[in-house]
Formats: structure tokens, C-alpha cells, sequence
């Protein structure tokens, strides 16, 4: 059931005067439910509940802490249909999309439970003394990755499960050892509410620490400033737009103790079509691409934004057919009334643009509908225009026609930092394109290849997150296993009492993790 009200810690609180409510987009109605925002009583409550609750957590055992994780996901589960309702009706996403999401949300928990159980991902790195080194004698050091403290997390508009409230973000930091308080998206509040619920019931159920998760209500952005601002906050996740991620990037290092912002933000996943692979198969990718840019309204943080490729024959054959495509695919409800403004504002700055051409755009839908479109521009006004790499949060491409490969090259490398880059050939053709795609590289965190960028699969090879704007730390990403290490440090212990060490570091193994030891791996005590 939903009270519309904060969860600090395991207890319900609506000390706020303030409501709000969300909204259907697909019935373009409000939705029942009231929601009460968070007062600075409660933001600090939260805050420091989570400080205590990292004195005990973080020294939780891996078993104990992938116990909680899992529970979570059965908790999820256990939700059933009432999750699945309250998701579509702050959506006007389908219930199939629901469903998969679930999915992922409860599989991410789950992958996380694993990798703390077995343990090795604290990359426990031993050097043994020697005393009797000249002309200096070595100490003992023993390395191992430690949690940073309590972790605000920001829900995403466009994902209520997978990168909400019980999503990668929250996921990753509690399997890391950090409490998490959660500033849930005003938009899904209802969602995040019973997605907390079930955190909450798995904390109780497996004897965690009260405080190890709070849940606050926000309309605005007051809550998430105060959050940010506390001293107790030691880190930021946040998956949004490149002004929100920026400005708490600012904010967080305006701070008397700066702390780390892993925002990932906007992206428009460039796609490079070299010439043989349109000449032969250019009707098939048409209609590929058509479905990917449409793909939930284009609301995805991998949505092909621009498409690239070298004038010719080849190309005007796939513009048309991309152009006839693009508008047969039926409309999407978007996120919300807002969303849909937003993105009807952007694409028409863009098409205004001296340069672009308009080559399909369908008329204008029903309410919160996207009409999808697609434009045409040439790479020395690409080249010229940085503007036209700003990212249109919706059904909406644009194709940069260069005028040569080197003119493509110049292209890619202007290009600011993004999620994804695709490579689509045909054959042999990507090896006489060695510099484009070095370009492309250099640009992104993720190379596609025949592919289409849309759908991020979660797992340790992944990554999800690229070079500035596309996220505010290249070298860490949102998506898979390895997204645990935005919230830990290394820490060295030196010349440390064995039985004082961590257990990870012990002389016996004792919990019989992969380690370092004197500059060799060593798994399970033996030598690999």
C-alpha cells in the first residue's frame, strides 16, 4: 500500500507540509496518490542514521551483506502485480516493459550478492616483509579495497526499477558495504515507495543495521541539495541530464570535504554506416535503426542520436528508406507531459538550425505521444556547429553527411564524450577505416559493432559510461559488476598485526578469496 510518505530508515515519516502527486501519462490524468516532501528534519534524520549504520555495515561479512541483497529481490518479487500497476500508471510504459525491467532490477541484486560472497573483488594485494633487504629493510603491506560511507542515489526518470531505488546504482554501493539514501524521482515516487518498502522488509528480515536505507520524497530539487550538502554524504549516483548530473558535480566539489559524483548524463551514441555496408544491406539496416530510434520514444540513454556516414549513392538510397521506416513505427506514450514538451522544444531548436533539413517527421500525436522525425546535415556544418550535438531526449536522429572519409574523421573527433559508437560494415570494408575508428575509440566507453546501441546488458565486461558529458569519471561505469568500485577507496595496512588485519588480508585465507600475494595471483591458497 501506498502512504506517500518518507522512509527514514524503517520508520514511515511525513513531517513536511509540502505534497505532490505523479502523473499517467498515458491517460493524461493525475494520479491519486499524495506524496509528502521531505523536510530538513528528515534529510538530516536519514543522513545520520545512514553514518551509523556504515559503523556496523561495513564491517558486515560479504555472506551476510549478499543475505540482504538477495531478500531485496525476493521482496521485489513479492510485490507481484501491485509493483507492475503502480509502474505503468506513473509511466504510460507497458506492462511488458515493466516486467523486463523487474527482471533486471532483481538479476542485478542478485549478480552483486555473488560477487561479494565469493569475495575477490576487494583485490586483496599482499607484499611480505623483508627485513633483511639492503640498504633498506621492506615492511609488510597488505592492500584492499574499503566502502567510502553513506551514498545518496538519485532515481532516473526514464528507468523507475533498473536505475531507481533499488537499481544499479543502490545496488552496487550496498554490495559494497555503503548505506544508501535514496532521493526518489518525483515522477515514480508511488514505484520508488514500494520498491523501498521491500528494501526496508529485506533489512528487517536479515538483521541489518536501521539506518543501512531511507527513501525521501522530492518535487524539486531542495532535497537533493541538502543531501548532497551533508556532511555525513559521502558519494553521489545519479543517471540523468547533463545540467542536473553538472550541477551536483559543482555542488558536491563546492563542499568543504568534496565527495565523487558518478553522474552518467547525456549521450547521443554516434552510429558510422561505412558505404559497402549500405550498398548491400542498406534496406536491413533502414529498418533497424527505424526500431532503435524509436525504441520506448526514444527515452534511452543509448538512443542513436546521430548517424554518420561518407556522400554518395549508397547513403540517399538509406536516408530514404531510413526516412520512410522511422515514420511507420507507431508512436510511444512518453514519461511524462514535460518530457514531451522538452522534447518537442529541443528537436524544433535543432531543425532551426541553418543547414538542417528535415527528412520525415510525423505529425503531431496524441497527448504525451512523441512524433518521431529525422534530419539531414552536412559534416562541415556538423563540424562547424556544436550545437547540433546536443543531446534530443526522444524519437529523433540526425544523419551528418561527410563529404569524405577524412571530413567522417574530422567529424568523430569533435564529437564530445558519449555512452556508445557503433561501427556498422560489411565484411572486410572497417579495415580501410582504421582512423575513423581509432576517432570513434577515443570518443566513447562502448565500441558497437553491426549493432545498434539500445539495450545495455548487465555484466562484468560492460561498460556504461564514457569521456565527459557522457558521465564525470570515464574510467567508472553504471551497468555490471564492476560499477562497485565507484564507492570503495584502497586502503594499505602496513607492518599490521595479522590478527587485527581484515580477514581478506589474514596470513590463512581464511576466506579463501583469489589474492595477490608478492606479485603473483594466488587462488583459493595455491598458486595459479
Amino acid at each position: 500500500m501506498i502512504t506517500g510518505k518518507n522512509y527514514i530508515g524503517n520508520k514511515l515519516s511525513s513531517l513536511g507540509s509540502k505534497t505532490f502527486g505523479t502523473f499517467n501519462p498515458e491517460s493524461n490524468t493525475e494520479n491519486y496518490w499524495k506524496f509528502y516532501e521531505a523536510s530538513d528534519a528528515e534529510v538530516d534524520e536519514a543522513m545520520r542514521l545512514a553514518h551509523d549504520a556504515f559503523k556496523v555495515y561495513k564491517t558486515m561479512p560479504g555472506k551476510r551483506k549478499a543475505d540482504f541483497l538477495n531478500q531485496i529481490a525476493l521482496e521485489i518479487d513479492a510485490l507481484g502485480d501491485e509493483l507492475i500497476k503502480v509502474y505503468c500508471e506513473e509511466t504510460g510504459l507497458p506492462e511488458g516493459r515493466a516486467n523486463g525491467e523487474r527482471a533486471r532490477t532483481v538479476g542485478q541484486l542478485r549478480m552483486f550478492a555473488n560477487l561479494i560472497e565469493e569475495g575477490s573483488w576487494v583485490q586483496a594485494t599482499i607484499d611480505t616483509a623483508l627485513p633483511d633487504r639492503a640498504p633498506m629493510a621492506k615492511p609488510d603491506l597488505r592492500k584492499m579495497m574499503l566502502p567510502l560511507g553513506p551514498v545518496v542515489v538519485f532515481g532516473a526518470s526514464n528507468f523507475p526499477l533498473a536505475y531507481s531505488t533499488a537499481g544499479g546504482d543502490t545496488a552496487s554501493a550496498l554490495a559494497s558495504g555503503c548505506p544508501v539514501v535514496v532521493k526518489s524521482h518525483p515522477m515514480h515516487a508511488g514505484t520508488g515507495e514500494l520498491v523501498g518498502s521491500a528494501i526496508i522488509k529485506a533489512a528487517e528480515k536479515t538483521g541489518m543495521p536501521n539506518g543501512v536505507f531511507s527513501n525521501l520524497n522530492s518535487s524539486g530539487i531542495e532535497v537533493g541539495k541538502k543531501l548532497v550538502e551533508h556532511p555525513l554524504s559521502k558519494a553521489i549516483g545519479f543517471t540523468g541530464s547533463i545540467k542536473g548530473g553538472r550541477a551536483l558535480y559543482d555542488m558536491a566539489a563546492n563542499r568543504e570535504e568534496p565527495i565523487p559524483v558518478f553522474a552518467e548524463m547525456g549521450s547521443v551514441n554516434p552510429v558510422v554506416f561505412l558505404p559497402r555496408a549500405l550498398k548491400e544491406k542498406g534496406k536491413t539496416w533502414a529498418k533497424t535503426y527505424a526500431g532503435s530510434i524509436n525504441l520506448g520514444a526514444g527515452q534511452f540513454c543509448t538512443n542513436p542520436g546521430l548517424l554518420f556516414s561518407v556522400d554518395g549513392p549508397e547513403l540517399d538510397s538509406f536516408i530514404e528508406e531510413l526516412a520512410t521506416e522511422i515514420v511507420k513505427v507507431e508512436p510511444f506514450c512518453m514519461l511524462n507531459p514535460q518530457i514531451k514538451k522538452n522534447y518537442q522544444a529541443n528537436k524544433s531548436k535543432v531543425q532551426s538550425e541553418t543547414g538542417v533539413q528535415i527528412k520525415a517527421s510525423l505529425d503531431d500525436s496524441s497527448d504525451n505521444y512523441a512524433n518521431q522525425a529525422l534530419a539531414v546535415v552536412s559534416g562541415s556544418t556538423f563540424i562547424a556547429n556544436k550545437s547540433l550535438q546536443n543531446e534530443v531526449f526522444g524519437p529523433f536522429s540526425m544523419i551528418v553527411k561527410c563529404s569524405s572519409i577524412k571530413e567522417l574523421e574530422s567529424a568523430i573527433t569533435v564529437l564530445e564524450g558519449q555512452l556508445t559508437g557503433t561501427i556498422v560494415s560489411e565484411s572486410n570494408e572497417i579495415f580501410d577505416y582504421k582512423e575513423v575508428v581509432a576517432a570513434l575509440q577515443n570518443r566513447v566507453g562502448r565500441l558497437i559493432f553491426n549493432g545498434v546501441p539500445t539495450g545495455v546488458e548487465v555484466c562484468s565486461a560492460m561498460q556504461h559510461g564514457g569521456p565527459y558529458p557522457a558521465s564525470t569519471d570515464s574510467r567508472f561505469g553504471a551497468v555490471g559488476s564492476q560499477a562497485i568500485y565507484r564507492w570503495v577507496r584502497p586502503v594499505s595496512f602496513q607492518n599490521w598485526p595479522n590478527e587485527l588485519l581484515p580477514l581478506e588480508l589474514q596470513d590463512d585465507n581464511p576466506l579463501e578469496i583469489n589474492r595477490t600475494l608478492n606479485g603473483d595471483l594466488i587462488q583459493n591458497n595455491s598458486k595459479r
